[in-house]
């Protein structure tokens, strides 16, 4: 059975809300972390020792 549409009235809220207004200030994300000098210098690290130790497990003598 079909509900009967319930007839709107000016000043009653409305039945469907609104979404929200989007925030005034632009959040920053991951890749806004990922800019930051220090954990690039980290992740670069990180990276040149994965590096070597996987050069050296395949071409070891």
């Amino acid at each position: 059975m079909i509900a009967p549409e319930m007839p709107y009235t000016p000043g009653e809220p409305p039945l469907v809300e609104e979404p929200p207004a989007p925030p005034d200030e632009e959040r920053l994300g991951c890749l806004f972390a990922l800019s930051q000098p220090p954990l690039m210098l980290f992740l670069a690290v990180i990276g040149a020792l994965l590096l070597i130790t996987a050069v050296h497990d395949l071409y070891r003598w």
